[in-house]
């Protein structure tokens, strides 16, 4: 009998106490390639671990090179890279405050990343892994990384265009969509009635998720906002702001971080889903409001326009009247399947499993 693929993913120390979009992705494509007969296993960027039971290493977040680098220098196994390359700097540009604006104005987006890396360091004993990243930077380390994989694996298309332009690559690489899981998302979920008709925003409370903009733009409405999510550990006043405001208007609430269970039920009661965000890849969440029958709002700002195309009403993160026109323009329209359906056809977890396992079975071909 063939001996099963032993796979290892390593991912960011805070995958699990700070969940985000990447938690999903990576317990989600784990779950499904064991339906598929691998073996795999998920430990933390800061772990000992034992290379050698394992075929090859599947790293995710590529603006972390710090995570990747000592693991890379210490065993020959080929490794491919989730790359989830989201670009921050139009964000820090307009968002910033005081020293951390003027910084975003004069560095370019890896310079900031690299200065922010060393002021955690200096300030907070965070611990910097690797001396090539302390000594040649965020950018150089990027590439290094990128160089040195096998195959990177985006979520679409777009973001490795995206990111071949930036970092000026050329690597072979399989788009990997983000997706939702058909076992919690599926027609025989129970509504939640007490979030019927509510206007819905699932992710970590954070500036680039933009959720203050969001209040804004309804708080003065007849809508009902619910915002779904923990705060980012990096953006505690952000959140209070947003609180503070929720506070202040009559039709918003925000809940902590649910489970996917509660949250299916959740969806499936609300008409309208937003992620106005300043960027994004995909939004899992999205994806997930869709097949639960949730109209969709989305920034055009990242990669989310090869997933949702014409099926999405899309809004300008900056403007609050972009946004509340979009909430309601998504809000008074019924909602129709040919969202759902393409959600079905192109995006759950099994297919992005599948695809996933070509991939390890293309480089390994190669070894």
């Amino acid at each position: 009998m063939d001996t099963p693929l032993k796979v290892l993913m390593i991912a960011r120390k805070t995958l699990f106490s700070s969940p985000g979009g990447d938690t999903v992705q990576i317990e989600s494509t784990a779950k499904y390639l064991r339906v598929l007969g691998v073996q795999v296993d998920i430990r933390l960027s800061g772990e000992k671990i034992d290379y050698d039971q394992y075929k090859i290493l599947h790293f995710f977040n590529i603006i972390r090179p710090d995570d990747i680098l000592p693991h890379i220098a210490k065993t020959k196994l080929p490794f491919v890279i989730s790359t989830i390359y989201v670009d921050y700097r139009e964000f820090e540009k307009k968002n910033r405050e005081g020293v951390l604006k003027l910084a975003s104005n004069i560095f370019s987006g890896d310079q900031l990343e690299y200065l922010k890396t060393i002021a955690r360091f200096v300030l907070n004993g965070d611990k910097i892994n690797s001396l090539y990243y302390m000594l040649t930077g965020q950018r150089n380390s990027i590439r290094h990384v990128a160089k040195k994989s096998a195959m990177l694996l985006p979520n679409s298309h777009s973001e490795y265009r995206r990111f071949a332009e930036e970092y000026k690559i050329n690597k072979p690489y399989r788009s990997i969509p983000n997706a939702i899981d058909v076992s919690i998302f599926d027609d025989t979920v129970v509504p939640n009635e007490k979030f019927k008709n509510h206007v819905l925003c699932v992710g970590r409370i954070e500036g680039r998720k933009n959720q203050l903009n969001l209040i804004k733009a309804v708080r003065d409405t007849n809508l009902s906002l619910t915002i779904i999510g923990k705060p980012s550990p990096n953006h505690m006043a952000y959140y209070k702001a947003c609180v503070q405001l929720a506070a202040e208007s009559k039709n918003v609430q925000i809940i902590e971080h649910i489970s996917h269970k509660e949250l299916a039920a959740i969806f499936k009661a609300a008409k309208v889903h937003v992620l106005p965000s300043w960027f994004e890849t995909t939004g899992l969440s999205s994806l997930e409001a869709a097949i639960m029958g949730c109209n969709i709002v989305v920034t055009r700002k990242g990669d989310t326009e090869e997933y949702f195309e014409d099926l999405a009403f899309y809004c300008d993160p900056e403007n609050v009247e972009s946004i509340r026109k979009a909430v309601t323009d998504a809000y008074d329209k019924p909602v129709e399947n040919k969202l759902k359906n393409k959600v079905l056809e192109c995006y759950t977890w099994q297919r992005a499993a599948e695809t996933t396992l070509d991939a390890y079975q293309a480089v390994l071909k190669d070894v």
